[in-house]
């Protein structure tokens, strides 16, 4: 067991299951959280005496806005040696710059971009995607282990990891539009979107979506573990990426178009698929009340 003594920042809807684990696993973690549930176990600590005695400092916050405030408290607090392990989903361009300055303060920096919701992290088996120093990330192993089933390392950069699982969403939300406009054509073309369903099974037009969420799509189940805001907020991040790398982003420029959209029709409310529930009001009815 290591002897690091680890600061947890963050203790909400997925800090919360994260920090039971490492608890479980033998770990003594400090925490802090602006606004802590009432029966969150063990003390609550104020940031500043977290900060300060953190070998590992893990943060598990909502976004790349609560990691860019929290910045010049990092930088001013973290001890030379330490760790900065970030589990949030943040901005790889903003995880980078932060990085390089804790660098120059000989603190280190690994950002682990989670695959997964509060159950997986309360089963342990989150999938994480990882950038980071080889020598940072083996410090973190043993944390990042107790809540994982798999941990990709994706580079050195520290925010290689966030990059790697905002391009895996990217790819789940434009497979979400693009499955539900295939089905709400074969509908229209008096097809059972069950029976379509099952033909695309195993044919070229087969995917992860297909496979796993589509089911959910089906029965009108919007999947409400992460938050529209959310979803928009990951997919201008990619766009932004790539306006800053120069490569072509048509069709997910589309996509984030349609998840606007969305966001404007229902509000920041929690549903991963409410973009694709729009697309079926548009096409006349959502497939559960058309009996699809």
């Amino acid at each position: 067991m290591s002897t690091d003594r680890i600061g947890l920042l963050g203790a909400g809807r997925m800090g919360r299951p994260i920090l039971q684990r490492w608890r479980t696993a033998g770990f003594e973690v400090l925490v802090h959280d602006p606004c802590p549930a009432a029966d969150l176990p063990g003390p609550v600590l104020p940031a500043g005496r977290v900060l300060a005695a953190a070998d590992v400092l893990v943060t598990a916050l909502p976004g790349a806005a609560e990691v860019a405030a929290l910045a010049p408290e990092l930088t001013a607090r973290l001890r030379p040696g330490s760790v900065w392990l970030d589990l949030t989903s943040g901005d790889p361009r903003t995880t980078d710059r932060l990085a390089a300055e804790l660098a120059g303060r000989g603190v280190g920096t690994v950002a682990a971009a989670m695959g997964g919701g509060p159950a997986d992290a309360a089963a342990g088996t989150l999938e994480l995607f990882v950038g980071g120093a080889a020598a940072d990330v083996e410090r973190v192993s043993p944390l990042l282990g107790a809540v994982s089933r798999r941990v990709r390392r994706v580079g050195e950069r520290a925010g290689a990891g966030q990059t790697a699982k905002l391009v895996a969403n990217l790819l789940w939300f434009a497979e979400s539009v693009a499955v539900t406009e295939a089905l709400l054509l074969g509908r229209a073309a008096g097809l059972d979107p069950h029976v379509l369903r099952e033909a695309l099974a195993g044919s070229a037009g087969d995917s992860a979506f297909l496979q796993r969420h589509a089911g959910a799509l089906l029965a009108g189940d919007h999947l409400t573990g992460f938050g529209l805001d959310r979803c928009v907020e990951e997919l201008e991040v990619l766009a932004g990426l790539a306006g800053d790398a120069g490569t072509p982003y048509a069709l997910h420029r589309g996509v984030l178009e349609l998840h606007r959209e969305a966001l404007a029709e229902f509000g920041p409310v929690p549903g991963e698929l409410l973009a694709a529930h729009l697309l079926q009001l548009r096409a006349g009815a959502p497939f559960r009340s058309s009996g699809g």
